[in-house]
């Protein structure tokens, strides 16, 4: 049998699937392993190439694979889905994994430490009970609503409806208590929140990287530390524009016969790091269109001219691009100076 020099790997809880190639592609060996037997069995293997998909886990394994001697590379699933052949199952799953890093263009996603994983949990926790947070303010609104009452979206606007739970006349005897547990139930969350936000601040202020991107306007504490967890090495990327690209702050294309076509933004990067960059850029935007912004310079020419949104998105690209040079020139950002007309 000719030696197996890459082994596509479709991960799951229980079973997985092995398909190996050799040199020229053939196939080789296709078999189903246990998770308690696949570290045993790729430790017998000779030293290959393991790919397998950026899904949950799969860093996990690959530093795993890794201390085995193999060279693992993981694939964004949606580079692997083309090479599926007809009826989708774990063995066509694991034979496409494999066709597709052969690819000699094919991209693949760098490997995560432990710690890097860990860094990207408090703000995975954070999104989750500001999440709670919001569904339960929700939930209290349009109960109240149902009573008469109403009030504008926004926590600051739930102390109003809070305040309504004292008087017995506002909602039925019945209605209270439940109302009051939602409400309580807000109130921990919001302390939780606020921890989590003290420990993202304390990060930011200890390390070096995050308090370089916090000299970038619309980076705060939150994402600089976001940045530093989530996004991999600057050297990964070629340019800034690839990193905004990574971050999914590029326009969706749909171009043919010479003719381009721009959409709106792809959405089909980091969508942690592509939401705070935008709520960042979004409060640049605000506070030019109140106080002005500098005179010459490229967001005032912008806001002259293209709707608010739109300015907003184009700055977060542009602000990619910046984190992209600040991380990679490990220098402090220096605003342009602007030459008034």
């Amino acid at each position: 049998m000719s030696e197996v020099s890459i082994i596509g790997l479709d991960i799951a809880k229980s079973v997985f699937q092995v398909h190996g190639a050799d040199a020229s592609g053939r196939a080789v060996l296709r078999k189903k392993i246990s998770r308690a037997k696949l570290l045993p069995f790729f430790a017998s293997q000779p030293s290959c190439q393991v790919v397998l998909e950026a899904c949950g886990g799969a860093h996990h394994w690959a530093r795993e694979l890794a201390k085995l001697g193999h060279e693992v590379r993981l694939i964004a699933p949606a580079y692997v889905k083309p090479f599926v052949k007809r009826q989708k199952n774990d063995a066509a799953d694991a034979e496409a994994i494999c066709e597709a890093a052969q690819r000699p263009s094919m991209r693949f996603v760098p490997v995560k430490t432990e710690a890097q994983q860990a860094a990207a949990l408090v703000f995975r926790a954070r999104d989750l009970l500001v999440k709670q947070r919001t569904q339960i303010s929700n939930a209290v609104r349009g109960h109240m609503t149902e009573h008469g009452w109403i009030a504008p979206q926004g926590l600051a606007h739930m102390k109003k409806l809070a305040a309504l739970l004292e008087d017995p006349d506002a909602v039925p005897e019945s209605a209270r208590p439940v109302l009051e547990i939602m409400l309580d139930q807000m109130a921990v969350l919001s302390e939780r929140i606020a921890e989590l936000d003290r420990e993202i601040a304390r990060r930011a202020r200890e390390d070096e990287t995050a308090r370089r991107l916090m000299t970038i306007p619309g980076i705060g504490p939150i994402t600089a530390t976001a940045i530093t967890a989530l996004a991999p090495p600057p050297g990964t990327f070629a340019k800034g524009r690839d990193f905004a690209a990574w971050v999914g702050l590029t326009p969706r294309q749909h171009s043919t016969g010479g003719k381009q076509r721009l959409g709106a933004i792809s959405k089909m990067g980091e969508r942690t790091l592509r939401r705070l960059l935008i709520i960042g850029s979004s409060a640049v935007v605000l506070q030019a269109s109140r106080r002005g912004a500098p005179a010459g310079s490229w967001l005032e020419q912008m806001m002259a001219r293209k709707p608010r949104m739109l300015v907003t998105v184009a700055l977060a690209n542009k602000t990619a691009r910046i984190v992209w040079a600040v991380l990679t020139k490990n220098e402090d950002y220096r605003a342009p100076v602007s030459v008034a007309a």
